[in-house]
């Protein structure tokens, strides 16, 4: 009984051996394309949230999520 299942382990590691190192090489991966219906994205100025840019309210150079974060201005950053 132990001859068989040694036998049976053997042929198995030979059969995945052949398989593993058999494979063909595949070629690198490109990197993805971006998407052409991407939104571009900016970043509140207030609250620092990331929204689609047809969403946002501009001031200036300054991009805002909401009306409310428009009328308070940019939070001073903290370092």
């Amino acid at each position: 009984m132990i001859r068989i299942v040694f036998w049976a382990v053997l042929i198995y590691l030979a059969f995945w051996a052949w398989r593993r190192f058999n494979k063909p090489a595949q070629p690198p991966r490109r990197p993805a394309a971006p998407d052409p219906n991407a939104e571009p994205m900016v970043r509140c100025a207030h609250c620092g949230v990331h929204l689609p840019e047809n969403r946002a309210l501009k001031d200036g150079s300054e991009w805002y999520c909401t009306q409310g974060h428009l009328l308070e201005g940019p939070r001073p950053r903290a370092r």
